[in-house]
């Protein structure tokens, strides 16, 4: 693709949304484990206490409660799954942030959006920020990572294989990622919140970002405390030294370029058939 940055080592970044692109402090996380604590609650007639038990071993195990559920064979559909842990959600408590806003458009590389969120909570998100989605070049989300659970499945239930759910941080995600993305690894910056993510992102041979923290662990190039530090903390997206960042950033996270980019389109099914074909026969 034609996106470039001549002095930068990068030529695409990979930016995960939920405490990501707004603040841990929000409260949205804690709001969401309580929606899936009264999920399973429900779906699996236990008390709170045993649910929120249940959600972290699910979590462990398989990635998230949704995941885990349709291993053990609940009959749960993800639409069914996404309106009530993120349907439910507090969107008023994400602030829009222009600045950010304004930080993403001066980006000079693709920028795709790799989350595990479904693709309703990633427009409520974005809407409540102030960031227009063109700001994107891509959305790889749950429904593009995981395609064949939205498929017709005819054969009875009781002969069904359990599904399997493509997320991070298990590595067929990240193949998928860099396979719709089309950038090669080594040119990928990819920002998260998650240290698991970024373990992970790193065997996958990405640059790897941890937002949110300040302290750095050893699968990760950069420490970004907040995305909207991202010129002071990593200038080199912009093709800048460090030094160069401080002469010219001028406060703030801002600038004036302007999103040089077209939405990128690619032929999903061509590539997630046969990284879920893989998966399936793993």
């Amino acid at each position: 693709m034609a996106f470039c940055c001549t002095n930068s080592p990068f030529d695409c970044l990979l930016l995960d949304l939920d405490d990501t692109l707004y603040p841990l402090s929000s409260g949205m996380s804690q709001a969401c484990k309580r929606n899936i604590d009264d999920f399973l609650a429900i779906k699996c007639g236990m008390s709170i206490e045993q649910a929120s038990s249940l959600r972290a071993d699910l979590f462990q195990k398989y990635g998230s409660s949704l995941a885990g559920l349709m291993h053990l064979g609940y009959d749960v559909h993800p639409d069914e799954y996404h309106s009530f842990v993120h349907g439910l959600l507090p969107y008023e408590r994400i602030r829009p942030d222009p600045q950010l806003r304004e930080l993403l458009r001066t980006i000079p590389q693709a920028k795709i959006m790799f989350t595990n969120s479904d693709r309703k909570h990633v427009s409520r998100v974005l809407e409540r920020l102030g960031i227009e989605e063109e700001c994107f070049d891509g959305i790889i989300c749950f429904e593009t990572l995981n395609s064949v659970l939205y498929e017709p499945r005819p054969e009875p239930a009781t002969l069904r294989q359990p599904p399997t759910v493509v997320l991070k941080p298990f590595i067929a995600a990240f193949e998928a990622a860099i396979a719709i993305a089309a950038f090669e690894p080594h040119r990928t910056l990819f920002l998260d919140d998650s240290e698991k993510n970024i373990r992970a992102g790193k065997i996958a041979g990405l640059h790897t970002a941890l937002v949110g923290r300040t302290t750095r662990i050893v699968e990760a190039d950069y420490v970004v405390e907040s995305t909207r530090c991202l010129r002071q903390i990593i200038p080199e997206i912009w093709g800048k030294s460090a030094s160069e960042s401080e002469l010219g950033s001028g406060g703030g996270g801002g600038g004036g370029g302007e999103l040089g980019g077209l939405r990128m389109r690619n032929e999903l099914d061509g590539i997630m058939r046969p990284i879920t074909a893989r998966i399936i026969q793993a």
